[in-house]
């Protein structure tokens, strides 16, 4: 690992300056369990010259309803958000998802905002450093996506970003976008759907360099509101999905009235399926239409030699998550 100053921020603003004011890359470290890795494996082209410790910022550990809608501190941990009886009960897709995210002692550091900027997974990009040097795949200033050619069976069977076809690893995230939440910054509040962005390089999100998620907002739930969240992975105790799908429903004697869905693991940003969303709409679910639901998903998948068997397993879990939300 490769030497840099460590600064415990007391205050958001002191850790914006620290930000701003770094002549090198500067990161913010709340659980860890991802920045070490990478510090470790000394993954970026450029080594940090400041990590900024959030976790010594008072008011941002903190779980609360107002006026209905679910808030949660940055720093929440995914164990925390696992056994909150008020998020079980009114939004259980997120409790779920929090509870299939890694192994309990992941759970325990790993934070709600930590999770959704986790940076992409891929084996070529993540190669660490200290075995046989960096691989300079495309996301590393190399002019080719390795995985393409080579080992792809957990990338993205929708097509690549600017050549890259590594997946978005995170579980709560198309969760809170199937609840259609707000990440809440030090500058902007963002809706969901327009914070992930493979766009940006080897980051996974819209965030600029000075800016820190500070709070999500997760909205009341709706009417007849129900929500659901799946995932299939080798290992389930602690592997990364290979697919995972949230669902959030608003029902009316068994007819939909509004859908979010959301795939993960399957593209670069998390996956919205707006075509099976307006199928549902105005309809009794039914198995038979759940199905459907899975099947229009995927029409568009472009599934490469290795990962054609995400593309079952996405219709799939969409249509069970689907049918959970009957339950």
């Amino acid at each position: 690992m490769r030497q840099f100053s460590h600064y415990n921020a007391t205050s958001v603003n002191e850790a914006v300056t620290l930000l701003r004011e770094s002549t090198g890359p500067a990161y913010v470290i709340a659980g860890g369990s991802d920045l070490m890795g990478c510090l470790k494996d000394n993954l970026w082209m450029e080594a940090p010259e400041r990590v900024i410790n959030l976790k010594t910022i008072p008011g941002l550990k903190e779980i609360s309803v107002k006026n209905n809608d679910l808030h949660l501190g940055a720093l929440v941990t995914l164990t925390e958000i696992e056994r909150s009886e008020i998020i079980k009960k009114q939004w259980p897709g997120l409790a779920e998802a929090a509870r299939k995210t890694g192994s309990p002692l992941l759970r325990n550091i790993g934070t709600i905002a930590g999770n959704i900027c986790q940076e992409n997974r891929c084996w070529y990009y993540r190669y660490p450093d200290k075995i046989g040097g960096r691989i300079d795949c495309v996301r590393k200033g190399g002019k080719l996506c390795l995985a393409v050619t080579g080992d792809h069976r957990f990338h993205s069977i929708f097509g690549a970003v600017k050549k890259c076809i590594a997946v978005n690893p995170s579980d709560t995230a198309p969760a809170l976008v199937a609840l259609n939440a707000v990440v809440k910054t030090t500058k902007r509040d963002i809706p969901i759907d327009e914070f992930f962005s493979a766009e940006m390089g080897s980051q996974s999100t819209i965030l600029d360099n000075d800016e820190i998620v500070i709070e999500i907002v997760v909205p009341a739930p709706p009417t007849g509101a129900a929500s659901a969240f799946r995932k299939i992975a080798y290992r389930k105790s602690i592997d990364f999905a290979l697919v995972n799908c949230a669902t959030a429903l608003s029902l009316d004697n068994g007819h939909v009235v509004a859908a979010r869905i959301c795939l993960n693991g399957v593209y670069n940003n998390p996956f919205r399926c707006p075509a099976s969303e307006e199928l549902l709409t105005g309809k009794k679910l039914t198995q038979e239409l759940a199905q459907e639901a899975g099947e229009l998903a995927v029409a568009g998948a472009k599934p490469l030699l290795q990962n054609g068997f995400k593309v079952q397993i996405a219709k799939t879990i969409i249509a069970d998550t689907l049918i959970d939300c009957l339950k």
